[in-house]
């Protein structure tokens, strides 16, 4: 099996490299690639997936700094929609299986019941906006595709809540935390595994191809989150200089954003447990065990 990995180098990226080896070859496409790929180029990315002819194309990249979409909104359609349509027009024409990363930012967040994959969609944002238009795009083109919306995802490499509450942490005695915005804090490494045995599973059962809710199970609100991160590493490194003796709980509204966060992140991952055969671990887990890692 030839895979193609676009955005190898992101969070989920990076992850994917590694799960998806045992599949068979893979086959990266990335800015520090030879020859580099510009996502911007949407034409020049399909030109270089239709000349390496993969069973597989995974398109893990896209524009996620959602703030900053608000600004660049043509910018974040060019990579969030236009792209992935594209890559969805080469799928059917090599009859590959498309595997792409969407967002809860295309729901608006509303009420505190987790959202299904058929649940209307309203985003509040123009990152929201532009994954659901990828979304549609895919759907559109008939191609054989996964999409997985995920939410809150974090890593071991790189930058993520868990760090910056750490640092803060040891810089501050008070820590000031967002309350009013749930869901479930989701680790690039699972949604890897994921893929791989979601891309596996296919294979042999077409018919559960479509749209799938992946996140962990169980949920919280960032200020517990925080709660959580800080109590873990005091029992991980009792060394840690912690300062902090408080952290307090705040409303969305203290910390305007150019772009409107979804206060409800909840998603039913019903549907991706039953047809795939998994158990999706709890947030805590993921979580302690990246700290693990990482302290």
């Amino acid at each position: 099996m030839k895979i193609v990995l676009l955005g190898p180098t992101g969070q989920v990226g990076w992850e994917l490299q590694r799960s998806l080896a045992v599949l068979g070859e893979v086959i990266t496409l990335g800015r520090q690639d030879t020859p580099a790929v510009d996502f911007a180029d949407p034409d020049s990315v399909a030109r270089s997936v239709r000349d390496l002819r993969p069973d597989v194309i995974v398109n893990a990249a896209a524009h996620t700094a959602v703030d900053k979409a608000e600004a660049e909104p043509e910018l974040a359609r060019l990579l969030n929609a236009t792209t992935p349509g594209l890559l969805a027009r080469e799928a059917k024409a090599l009859n590959a299986l498309l595997v792409h990363y969407s967002t809860d930012y295309v729901f608006d967040g509303s009420g505190s019941a987790a959202r299904t994959e058929d649940a209307a969609t309203a985003p509040l944002s123009v990152y929201g906006r532009t994954k659901l238009e990828g979304e549609q795009a895919i759907v559109a083109s008939g191609c054989r595709h996964l999409i997985f919306r995920t939410s809150w995802v974090y890593a071991a490499r790189g930058g993520n809540f868990a760090k910056t509450m750490l640092r803060l942490a040891q810089e501050r005695e008070r820590l000031t935390v967002i309350d009013d915005q749930w869901g479930a804090p989701t680790g690039a490494d699972l949604i890897a595994d994921v893929t791989a045995h979601a891309i596996r599973h296919v294979g042999h059962s077409p018919q559960d191809l479509g749209l799938y809710h992946l996140v962990a199970s169980g949920e919280t609100s960032w200020h517990a989150y925080a709660g959580f991160v800080i109590e873990t590493a005091r029992r991980l490194r009792p060394q840690l200089p912690l300062r902090v003796s408080e952290i307090a709980s705040v409303p969305t509204s203290a910390f305007p954003t150019p772009a409107q966060r979804p206060l409800n992140s909840r998603l039913d991952t019903s549907r991706l447990q039953a047809r795939f055969g998994l158990q999706l671990p709890d947030w805590q887990q993921g979580v302690a065990r990246m700290l693990h890692e990482t302290l």
